[in-house]
């Protein structure tokens, strides 16, 4: 009668196992503005706001195990009744469930889920990661795009500058120029040849830095020539919302690792509660292998375990300290969000501006071209000196540098927005 009540008495205590002490996890209010920063700046990036996530949990059940035993034993001469044999041998073969915890407060399924978040922060970590690894690998190959612009420009500059140095020397040869001239054109050639140096050193160095990260040389057709072979990665649009902040990987770690932290409250809590085991087997045994399933043989086990904690000082411990690590989880995950929407927003800063200060850039250069021009007219029609020309030359060199690297930056802030936005999966 007993044996058919196990069935009952097991399906109960499964069902009263799925309760838990763990807090109720809520989300926290994410402790930064609702809005992207709002103002001129960022008048041509439009959000909005909004989130929510939902966590789905696992039931635990018991594992049944089969068991077949074969075990010989000689007693001794005392221990043993007349008439009966000292050598004895038995065989059996059980099913049943061994040990199982009758998770009545969650323990279990506290520290289950515990364990399960912080595989998850871990795989966001990883994901986090590989986020890093793809924008770092744009962020060169831009850098790598830029540098050889920068260095064709310089090999320009170092051919013109030649051109004017052997113009003056001649001029200088037959007394039409003066010595200072002639310096101060050698003075321009060199400057050239040293920013030659400088870019062909970077580009070797970019070229270096994009293999390191490929894991395997580059193909050299797949390589940039300058920043107009590079196709932009396309304009993140208008009325982004701030939802997609939430779905970044750092901030999924650190929300996965506050939610670790609530399930081990749970696990401490249900510590200071009975812990009730259970062992139960059905099973055949004989002194005989070929008796093994003979009728009248079958063996059951029924045996209930209760451990009662009265006193322990490391369960009050432990307590404590779960709940500490619940608000360092919940510091840890506040300041993700902060540092990430300052990312975005500086990012953002960046994308209301640069076209304007691109434009201004393309007019500067355009203007101390004209001014080059006008400036080596003048001195080789003997009207004006050749430091005009030099100061000219200097400050359009310099915007053309300045032009690239402002190009650089607009190409460099898209990947960075994508990047601070989680990767631009969606």
């Amino acid at each position: 009668m007993y044996k058919n009540r196990l069935p009952v008495i097991i399906a109960i205590v499964i069902f009263l196992g799925g309760c838990t002490l763990a807090p109720k996890y809520k989300q926290p209010k994410a402790p930064v503005p609702d809005k992207w920063p709002q103002g001129e700046v960022y008048k041509k990036a439009g959000v909005s706001k909004g989130v929510s996530r939902v966590w789905e949990l696992v039931e635990l059940f018991p594992s049944v195990n089969a068991l077949g035993i074969y075990s010989k034993r000689r007693s001794a001469a005392d221990l043993t009744r007349p008439g009966e044999p000292r050598t004895t041998e038995l065989f059996s073969v059980d099913l049943g469930i061994t040990a199982w915890e009758i998770d009545f407060f969650g323990r279990i399924r506290s520290l289950k889920q515990q364990a399960l978040e912080q595989y998850l922060a871990t795989e966001e970590a990883r994901r986090s990661v590989q986020i890093s690894l793809v924008s770092e690998v744009a962020r060169v190959y831009l850098a790598l795009a830029a540098d050889r612009e920068n260095l064709k420009l310089a090999r320009s500059t170092l051919r013109n500058q030649q051109e004017i140095y052997n113009l003056i020397k001649r001029q200088y040869e037959t007394g039409l120029a003066n010595e200072l001239d002639l310096h101060r054109a050698r003075t321009q050639v060199e400057t050239a040849r040293g920013e030659v140096a400088r870019y062909s050193q970077l580009v070797a160095q970019d070229q270096n830095a994009l293999n390191l990260l490929a894991g395997s040389p580059v193909p050299q057709d797949l390589l940039p020539r300058g920043l107009e072979d590079v196709n932009p990665p396309r304009d993140i649009s208008p009325g982004l919302s701030s939802e997609v902040l939430l779905r970044r990987p750092d901030i999924m770690a650190a929300e996965h690792q506050l939610k670790a932290a609530y399930a081990s409250i749970g696990a401490a809590r249900a510590a200071f509660f009975p812990r009730i085991s259970l062992t139960t087997a059905l099973g055949t045994a004989s002194n005989e292998l070929s008796g093994l399933f003979d009728s009248g043989n079958g063996t059951w086990n029924f045996t209930p375990q209760i451990v009662m904690p009265i006193f322990d000082a490391r369960t009050w411990a432990a307590y404590r300290v779960s709940k500490a690590q619940r608000e360092i989880a919940l510091a840890q995950y506040e300041r993700a969000i902060q540092r990430a929407f300052r990312e975005v927003a500086d990012a953002l800063a960046v994308k209301g501006t640069v076209d304007e200060w691109l434009a201004a850039q393309r007019s500067l250069v355009e203007a101390l071209s004209q001014t080059y021009r006008l400036s080596k007219k003048r001195y080789e029609s003997g009207i004006d000196s050749y430091l005009a020309v030099l100061d000219a030359q200097r400050s359009l060199f310099a915007a053309q540098q300045g032009l690239t690297m402002l190009r650089l930056a607009k190409l460099a802030n898209r990947v960075r927005l994508y990047a601070v936005l989680g990767g631009g999966a969606d």
